[in-house]
């Protein structure tokens, strides 16, 4: 039996999405059946975890013959909520929100960009990637007509805190913020940060007790 959803770590859904990505590979390189060790050899994940981390939601694979590729992708799609279409609002399209909407990525997990908002009046109404833009001031309406639980913020710091409460209000439930800003958000809302600069700063910390 699968343990309770409390009891399965935060990082083990991470993994997952980075199983799935290396099964998909592998299944469009012609790959039916794949080892432990197929799976982790680019991921910098072990076989053993790979293994453990699938243990909290059953039985896949057969010893001493691997994991049905194509089978075992559906599992995780299953398992992760990504065998059906999610659609994804975007709030804020400058440089990085006009990049996000012409990422191809998004669709090889069931991720749908169904629509942009921006208040910059020069934007509002461009079609960017096949998305219409959006006045802000239509977020709520926008929102619940296509019934939207994800948005990706990527508007200014100084807007992110009031965009992000607006979001939630309109009933989206995950937020990926790009904003160089913490979210303070109900704790019912999922956030998930992504700094690049701190990221960037990190590497240079490395880099600097290396002395490269």
């Amino acid at each position: 039996m699968p343990k309770s959803k409390k009891s399965i770590p935060q990082e083990t859904a991470r993994r997952l999405s980075l199983y799935l990505r290396s099964l998909k590979r592998l299944r469009a390189g012609g790959v039916n059946l794949a080892s432990s060790e197929d799976v982790t050899k680019f991921l910098n994940v072990s076989p053993t975890q790979l293994r453990k981390d699938l243990s909290y939601f059953g039985e896949f694979g057969k010893r001493g013959v691997g994991y049905d590729v194509s089978s075992l992708v559906k599992n995780i799609e299953k398992i992760l909520g990504t065998d059906t279409v999610w659609g994804i609002a975007i709030a804020g399209v400058g440089k990085l929100g006009s990049a996000l909407l012409g990422y191809p990525g998004f669709f090889e997990f069931n991720l749908k960009i169904s629509t942009a908002f921006d208040s910059d009046p020069a934007k509002v109404g461009k079609i960017i990637a096949g998305i219409k833009i959006e006045d802000i001031s239509r977020l709520k309406q926008v929102i619940r007509e296509k019934n939207i639980k994800i948005a990706v913020l990527s508007v200014p710091g100084e807007a992110a805190q009031e965009t992000a409460e607006k979001l939630a209000q309109c009933g989206v439930r995950a937020i990926l913020n790009f904003a160089p800003v913490n979210l303070v958000l109900p704790k019912d809302i999922f956030v998930s940060n992504v700094d690049m600069a701190t990221e960037l700063e990190s590497l240079v910390y490395k880099l600097k007790r290396k002395d490269y």
